[in-house]
């Protein structure tokens, strides 16, 4: 009996396609945010809407409003379902080595050439890709399964001088938690503890008061 392996490519894009993503009828949403920073603490309001667009309303410190607006944007970007061709038709995937804990590593060659993921039960448990000049290396530990899809819930991320190998900046620890809103999971709660240079520095965003906007008429 021959046994046909999937490959690398199809064994990847069956991890890509396990994400939780919002589907295409996403109305957006408001919430009021609570940012903490050490021991600063501001309050915010965000509307996502539909386009997934981020804005921050009713906070006046344009570095707290910048924070949480990044934070928006990032919320809304991860959510987005892209289909695997259209993210990396110009790529080319090969078998990497296979840990004792079963996580597979995917090697990237073509248009992301360098790059590099692990897959771990069907998710995309580490990440090594370069962005915007820089190579960003994420390592999930834990994830909420949704019934439609997988949600990072610790992780970490750290950057790297692709020239050099050298860190830029510190290593940030992720916690995430999410609650489901109508249909739709919604991130209410994202911790990061940074250490740079042996301080620890811990932002807190809480999202609160999370409401679906009404969907806007064809």
């Amino acid at each position: 009996m021959t046994v046909t392996q999937l490959s690398a490519r199809e064994f990847f894009r069956a991890a890509y396609e396990n994400r939780y993503t919002w589907n295409q009828n996403f109305p957006g949403y408001t919430a009021d945010v609570t940012y903490k920073y050490d021991d600063k603490v501001f309050t915010a309001k965000v509307h996502i809407k539909a386009d997934l667009k981020a804005e921050v309303l009713d906070v006046e410190d344009e570095q707290a409003k910048q924070a949480i607006h990044n934070q928006a944007w990032e919320i809304a970007i991860h959510r987005v379902r892209r289909a695997f061709e259209d993210t990396h038709s110009a790529n080319t995937f090969s078998y990497g080595a296979t840990a004792d804990s079963g996580e597979v590593e995917i090697l990237v060659g073509g248009k992301s050439d360098g790059d590099k993921y692990k897959v771990r039960n069907n998710e995309v448990s580490h990440v090594h890709r370069l962005i915007h000049g820089t190579f960003v290396t994420i390592n999930t530990f834990s994830s909420h399964n949704t019934g439609e899809g997988y949600l990072s819930h610790t992780y970490d991320s750290v950057y790297h001088d692709p020239k050099t190998g050298e860190q830029k900046g510190g290593r940030s620890e992720f916690t995430d938690e999410y609650e489901q809103v109508g249909q739709y999971f919604i991130l209410n709660r994202r911790q990061i503890r940074t250490e740079t240079a042996g301080k620890i520095s811990t932002q807190e965003f809480i999202f609160s008061n999370i409401q679906l906007l009404e969907p806007v008429a064809a």
